[in-house]
Formats: structure tokens, C-alpha cells, sequence
């Protein structure tokens, strides 16, 4: 009987530290957020990301304060003996950070904990099975990846040059952590976290269609707004309509009204309004 209630003191014991570092991380977070960045680190993110000038002020301050938070809390590691830079981590943050500017049901990336960054495009070698059934290593150079455990991984040249070029539909950044946000709920399967139960079954019926109709087009190999990467599957398609929707949304709301109405209520914001 005392070993079981010593065992219960333990476990309130823990629950309680859990819950007062819970805590305590919510009230650093928000003081990061309240402080914004300093003088520097803006003008940083002025001269990088191209649309934040287009932003409503209420919008800037809080693009601000989320910035400097998630610098605060991530860590940004440097890979092929890259040095990783205050601009690195700025122009970084601050991509990411557009997807949270209103996001309701998921306003911060609490799983991610390390953002690896590359000088440019890398080389990922994985194992596969071949026709006749044996592994084989298969190479493939890639930009960026989201790992369901917490960790994001960047091509820094083309991280920049999305943030720069801010209309184009492609941004390595924005995509990869659409599925970091995808992934929050234990699968990366194009359906995030969704403001109510009675969300997902639409959600499903109008990305579905959507979907579809990308595959068709990629099949049949006609134009389309969205990136024909986003016929790979139903994770690839939601993290491509959310390049597209941050960055082509006059033509996206012109041809997939829709899904970009979908989208603006799960961001929360309307890209429209930064033309």
C-alpha cells in the first residue's frame, strides 16, 4: 500500500513539473512575442521577405513576434559545414511563421524542435526495391523535407531566393512546413488539424475533389496553377495549394475559389488584401 501510494505521489509529483514548464515555456514565448525583433533583425526581414511590406500593420507586429519567438525556441544547425547566420534563421522564421500569422487551430509548430539547413540542394540516397525484388540505393537531390519527429530540413539557396521571389507559386519554405503542420496530428496525410470534428468530412470531400483534378491535369499533362508535384498525394497536394495559396491567390481564387476559401478560413488570412 505505500509503495502504490508513493508511486502516485511520484507520478503528481512529474505531472505537476510537466505542467509548471508548460507553463513557464507559454510565458517566455509570449514575452518573446510581445518584444518582437529588434531593429536589426527587422531590416533583415524587410530586405528578404518581399511581402512583408504589403502587410497590415497588426500583421507585421505579430509576423514580428512570432519570428523572434520561434528563433528563440528552434535550433538552426548548419549542415556541410555551413555557419548559420542571423539572416538565416530571420528569413527562415519568418516564412514559416506566415502560416500561423491567424491559424485558430494550430498557432505554433509545437513538435518541431530543429531546423537543418543546407547550402543548397542535397543529395538523400534511400534504400528501395526493385522490379526483381531486391534493394537497390536510389539517389535523389531535394530542397527540403519535414520529418514527423520534430525536424525540418532546408536548402538555404533556395529557402532565400523563395522568400525574394515571392510570386512565383514556389517556395521551399512555406511547403515544407505546410507539412509540418499536416503532420501535427501523427499523419502527413493532407488533413491538419481542423478547427471542429464536423470540419474533416468536407475538408476531405473538397481537397479530395480537388486532388483529383491536379492528377487528371498532371495525366493529361495540361497547365495548371498548382505545381503538378502536388499530384504525388494527398500530403504533396496540400503543402503545394498552400504555396499557391500564400503566393498565387489572385489566380488560385480565380480558378480553385473553393479550395482557396478553405484555405483562407483555415489560415485565417487573405493574401488577396497583400496584392
Amino acid at each position: 500500500m505505500i509503495e502504490i501510494f508513493g508511486m502516485i505521489t511520484l507520478f503528481a509529483i512529474l505531472g505537476f513539473g510537466i505542467d509548471w514548464l508548460s507553463k513557464l515555456g507559454k510565458r517566455r514565448r509570449q514575452k518573446w512575442q510581445e518584444e518582437g525583433l529588434s531593429a536589426k533583425d527587422l531590416k533583415l526581414l524587410k530586405v528578404n521577405l518581399k511581402v512583408y511590406e504589403k502587410l497590415p500593420e497588426d500583421l507585421q507586429k505579430k509576423l514580428s513576434g512570432l519570428v523572434n519567438s520561434f528563433i528563440h525556441e528552434k535550433t538552426f544547425t548548419g549542415c556541410q559545414d555551413l555557419e548559420v547566420t542571423r539572416e538565416m534563421k530571420v528569413v527562415i522564421a519568418a516564412q514559416a511563421c506566415l502560416l500561423l500569422l491567424n491559424n485558430k487551430t494550430q498557432p505554433w509548430y509545437k513538435k518541431l524542435h530543429t531546423v537543418l539547413i543546407y547550402p543548397s540542394a542535397y543529395k538523400v540516397t534511400t534504400k528501395v526495391v526493385n522490379d526483381q525484388g531486391f534493394y537497390e540505393n536510389l539517389d535523389s537531390v531535394r530542397l527540403g523535407e519535414s520529418w514527423g519527429g520534430g525536424t525540418i530540413v532546408l536548402s538555404w539557396n533556395h529557402s532565400k531566393h523563395g522568400a525574394v521571389n515571392y510570386e512565383d507559386g514556389h517556395n521551399v519554405v512555406i511547403h515544407e512546413f505546410a507539412h509540418q503542420l499536416d503532420q501535427s496530428d501523427g499523419a502527413g496525410d493532407g488533413t491538419p488539424t481542423l478547427e471542429s470534428q464536423s470540419c474533416y468530412a468536407s475538408w476531405a470531400s473538397l481537397l479530395g475533389k480537388e486532388y483529383k483534378k491536379l492528377v487528371h491535369k498532371a495525366m493529361k499533362k495540361q497547365k495548371s496553377v498548382m505545381d503538378k508535384y502536388g499530384a504525388t498525394n494527398e500530403a504533396e497536394f496540400f503543402a503545394v495549394a498552400t504555396e499557391c495559396f500564400f503566393e498565387k491567390p489572385r489566380q488560385m481564387d480565380k480558378r480553385h475559389k473553393e479550395l482557396f476559401d478553405a484555405l483562407k478560413k483555415y489560415y485565417g488570412v487573405n493574401p488577396l488584401e497583400w496584392l
